[in-house]
């Protein structure tokens, strides 16, 4: 699997550079997911500007990372490029249970935005 992963104060930052994300990527993204949840990282990006395909494996491995950060973190696709992509998760209907966010840009805002809201709900 090609990627990369770079870490910063509030959020990781996968970006895929993969065109496909299927059955052959699938388990070790899942498994990067969980390293890098163990790890603390409050919130995950993944950036997805690259992928032209996805399937069910695929989808699979997105539902994990949401899933690992749903209670205390966010989950944030972004980079969603290539319609076939953006057609599958509007079949499958995902793209109104995950976070979507068109750019790189506005999904490190909307992480930073999110972080300033926690600490203002603890005080």
């Amino acid at each position: 699997m090609k990627y990369s992963v770079h870490s910063h104060d509030h959020y990781t930052l996968i970006t895929l550079n993969e065109e496909n994300l299927n059955s052959f990527i699938a388990p070790n993204l899942k498994s990067r997911f969980i390293f890098i949840k163990n790890e603390g990282a409050e919130n995950l990006i993944l950036d997805l500007s690259g992928v032209k395909y996805a399937d069910s494996s695929g989808l699979t491995a997105i539902l994990t990372g949401n899933r690992l950060w749903k209670d205390d973190g966010s989950f944030i696709l972004t980079g969603i490029a290539h319609p076939s992509v953006k057609k599958l998760l509007e079949i499958s209907k995902l793209d109104s249970v995950l976070n979507i966010i068109p750019t790189l840009k506005e999904s490190i805002e909307y992480v930073m935005l999110d972080a300033i809201d926690r600490e203002l709900r603890k005080e």
